[in-house]
């Protein structure tokens, strides 16, 4: 049995939950900013979410609701899930993103993963608070892949980690298999192999046996 985790925005999904949330209250722009700095290293994973979180306080949260139903899966990212699931590989997202936009994006496709390890923004008064509640926030994915790991009852070589960003180095240092999905600068060095699109995750899981060839 092999897991395979996936990282959310940028790489299961072309959405980024925050900006998405951003422009429904005129934030987006300094949303981006953050998040790039991030995704680059150049601020702690931590700190730019709470940066990011703090911008939305107040947002209604009918329009957070419908900032989540914007989220989309990525071409091709629906069709690599099933053929995970049908294969008998357990699935993960780990992501600093957003319970409620991964199972929009997932429900929209009929889709699920066995497992999702994510971060809310917490409502109160019926709107969002500006603060930020979850696993993903100081914790890390590397902890996260093991725990998975030890759950399914897998070494952590028998792992295969997807991710694009700063915030998803520590499951690739620490996964069997480091996939960068058009990683950032200061993440490509960290992997196995580079891809840019879910076919060519497809072609890697085939090629490691992860995926049987039909």
């Amino acid at each position: 049995m092999t897991v395979v985790a996936f990282d959310f925005d940028g790489t299961l999904s072309d959405s980024e939950m925050t900006v998405l949330l951003g422009e429904r209250c005129g934030v987006a722009d300094e949303m981006a900013e953050i998040t790039e700095r991030a995704m680059n290293d150049e601020i702690g994973y931590a700190e730019s979410l709470r940066e990011r979180a703090a911008l939305l306080e107040g947002l209604a949260a009918e329009e957070s609701r419908d900032a989540y139903d914007d989220v989309e899966l990525r071409e091709g990212a629906a069709d690599l899930i099933a053929a995970l699931n049908e294969a008998g590989v357990t699935t993960a997202i780990l992501t600093g993103g957003f319970e409620r936009g991964v199972a929009a994006a997932l429900e929209r496709e009929g889709v699920s993963v066995d497992h999702v390890v994510s971060n809310r923004l917490p409502i109160r008064d019926g709107g969002l608070t500006g603060e930020v509640e979850g696993p993903l926030i100081e914790g890390t994915k590397d902890d996260a892949l093991e725990e998975l790991a030890a759950d399914v009852g897998v070494d952590l070589e028998e792992t295969v980690a997807v991710g694009d960003g700063a915030n998803d180095l520590p499951m690739l240092s620490v996964s069997g298999l480091a996939v960068g999905f058009d990683p950032k600068p200061a993440v490509e060095p960290h992997c196995d192999v580079v891809v840019t699109s879910m076919d060519g995750v497809r072609d890697v899981l085939l090629e490691e046996d992860v995926l049987p060839a039909v």
